[in-house]
């Protein structure tokens, strides 16, 4: 350990700056934005209808020439 004991003690400085500093960019952004189920305005909520099919599902594909 004795050999070691420097470079512990600089990785725990290093990792006390570095939770320190995450912390405060943490608690620095209060004025987020709260998510929300709501659509966004001049929206509905509902998907456009598709068109029709030309064939059913499952009937082969027309070869046209």
């Amino acid at each position: 350990m004795n050999e070691h004991r420097t470079a512990v003690i600089l990785f725990g400085v290093a990792l006390a700056i570095v939770i320190a500093l995450a912390s405060v960019t943490t608690l620095d952004r209060r004025d987020t934005r709260i998510a929300s189920n709501g659509a966004p305005g001049g929206t509905t909520g509902l998907a456009k209808p598709h068109q029709p099919l030309d064939r059913a599902p499952g009937e082969a594909i027309p070869t046209r020439r």
